[in-house]
């Protein structure tokens, strides 16, 4: 049996409600209206379309080209049903991919790998710190390991579906590393070297637009060394990072981390999973093509050796000499992100290793025994359920926010964003911080600040426009000497505005949560057009890769149907 052999017309309809169960328990609050904020999780009633967006100049491309899409879907859809979308539809395909790829052959034993790929700490924990765009990468990676396998055994419309599934993945930088790294390893075979180019180069194309961006971006490729320490894997109880991380979880930020995990029993559960893990890799070795479990293996050790840099003496120091003198190591930071795929091995070999054990020693009790594999993700972190214990409840923005987006548009112009933060904690979203939302909201590019605080550790950001007008206020000069045309201040959201830096502007609106300035003394002086010619090679990459995705698309429709 091989992972790209669909289950029986009887075992899908069981996998779907499963999934769809496990995606309303997580995200019961969002039936509510509203917006669920959380940390990087920002959505808008509708995006605008704009250059900073699509390609930013002076920052570092982390959300291209997933900012540009969303802003093109919310010209026609609002965004909080688009937060719902995503997310809901995250959670069943995720769930839903791992049971299609777990080669079983009992029906529970595929639910027991939907629900326990649907409920795990990395899941959790980037829900909480609200990357969504991860949560989709992670979706989409049962999708593209099913597909390479298939490709490389040379099925009929495998390659397709492969940039099909490929697609959501590359909507982050991250997420389009994971996806060339799996295509590159499991595709490739001396039998058809065509096809493993062709699938090669389709993921390369998707990469695209996140890689050309970063080309001519202003910020450059060095990243703040500091930020090894600060984003490195996380131990969550007595057991350390690297037993954190073997259990999929190990974020950076304690805040992300459900309260369950500093449980002192959540060790021996890891151990429990490992031990599963370890029984249904030999399983998972006999029932895939030679060399493929093989492979698996390799990418799920090299997911857990990625995550790991931050925290091993001597990694951790070759990364904070990487991200200083080599560009575009600063993704390797965060390095858990990549756990991606040791999650999708561990929990597919341990739904296997459950199903052998049964077999072997308890065939009788064998639905009892699996019902209670099933279950024990959810006993051991029952806090995932309702939103992360709450932590995701909708709310609604000001008032304020929709008049000064329309005032910003009647006279465009770049502003600043007061107090000088990258995250607010707002009154009206109380309890939780979020990314400053300004620069989605409003339709002109806003400068806001790009510095991270971490516990004491204060990690630089790259953009060089917000270090000028942070050395400014720092001098003491205005911020009408910044040239911006318009200056947002930010109510009981984060630090202090000093008066003597709103010397010389105009109030032109005051409201309880935002009040917004003009400068008078605003250049109007257009963009250099060599930045404008650049940003559109920025645009040439998002149409080769929408290209790449309308062919594999159409060629897909032009076979006989095919059941994922």
């Amino acid at each position: 049996m091989a992972v790209a052999t669909s289950p029986a017309r009887r075992e899908r309809w069981p996998l779907y409600a499963a999934a769809a169960v496990v995606a309303a328990v997580v995200l019961a609050p969002l039936a509510v209206p509203g917006y669920a904020l959380l940390y990087d999780m920002v959505f808008v009633p509708r995006q605008p379309l704009s250059w900073a967006l699509v390609a930013p100049a002076d920052s570092l491309p982390r959300a291209v080209p997933m900012d540009a899409l969303v802003s093109l879907v919310t010209q026609l859809v609002p965004g909080w049903l688009v937060q719902r979308l995503v997310l809901g539809g995250a959670i069943v395909l995720a769930a839903v991919g791992a049971g299609y790829l777990v080669p079983a052959e009992r029906r529970m034993t595929r639910i027991v790998a939907a629900v326990g790929y649907a409920w795990t700490p990395y899941l959790a924990e980037r829900l909480l710190i609200g990357q969504w765009g991860l949560l989709v990468a992670y979706a989409a990676l049962p999708w593209i390991v099913r597909a390479a396998l298939a490709a490389r055994e040379g099925r009929p419309g495998a390659l397709p579906r492969l940039v099909l599934a490929a697609a959501p993945a590359a909507i982050t930088p991250t997420g389009g590393l994971l996806a060339l790294a799996t295509v590159a390893l499991l595709v490739p075979t001396r039998r058809r070297p065509r096809s493993s180019a062709v699938a090669t180069g389709a993921v390369l194309v998707l990469n695209a637009p996140w890689v050309v961006a970063a080309l001519i971006t202003g910020a450059g490729g060095a990243s703040d060394p500091a930020g090894v320490d600060a984003f490195a894997a996380r131990g969550e109880n007595w057991a350390g990072p690297l037993a954190a991380l073997a259990g999929t979880g190990g974020i950076w930020s304690a805040d992300a981390t459900p309260d369950s995990r500093s449980g002192p029993l959540i060790p021996v559960a890891t151990l429990v999973l490992l031990v599963l893990g370890g029984v249904g890799f030999a399983v998972l070795r006999r029932r895939l093509p030679e060399g493929a479990a093989a492979r698996l293996g390799v990418l799920a050790g090299g997911g857990f050796l990625v995550a790991a840099l931050g925290v091993l003496p001597g990694t951790a120091a070759a990364l904070r000499w990487a991200v200083v003198h080599v560009p575009g190591a600063g993704l390797l930071r965060d390095g858990q992100k990549f756990l991606a795929p040791y999650a999708l091995v561990l929990v597919v070999c341990a739904a296997l290793g459950a199903e052998r054990l049964v077999a072997r020693r308890l065939a009788e009790l064998a639905g009892v025994v699996l019902a209670g594999v099933l279950l024990l993700p959810v006993a051991v972190m029952p806090d995932l359920a309702l939103g992360g214990a709450g932590r995701l409840h909708p709310v609604s923005y000001p008032a304020d926010w929709r008049l000064i987006a329309a005032r910003t548009a009647d006279e465009p112009g770049e502003v600043l964003a007061l107090p000088l933060s990258a995250y607010r904690a707002y009154p009206w979203n109380p309890g939780r911080i979020v990314l400053d939302p300004l620069p989605r909201y409003l339709p002109v590019e806003v400068l806001t600040d790009d510095t991270l605080q971490v516990g004491d550790v204060a990690v630089a950001g790259e953009n060089p426009r917000i270090r000028e007008v942070r050395r400014l206020l720092r001098e003491g000069r205005p911020v009408a000497d910044t040239g911006v045309r318009w200056v947002v201040v930010q109510h009981r959201s984060a630090g202090e505005v000093e008066p003597a830096w709103l010397a010389g502007l105009d109030e032109v609106h005051d409201g309880q949560s935002l009040t917004l300035y003009r400068n008078p003394r605003a250049s109007s002086a257009p963009q250099p057009e060599r930045v404008g010619a650049a940003r559109w090679a920025v645009v040439g990459a998002l149409g080769a890769a929408l290209l790449v995705v309308t062919v594999a698309a159409l060629s897909a429709l032009r076979r006989r149907p095919t059941p994922w």
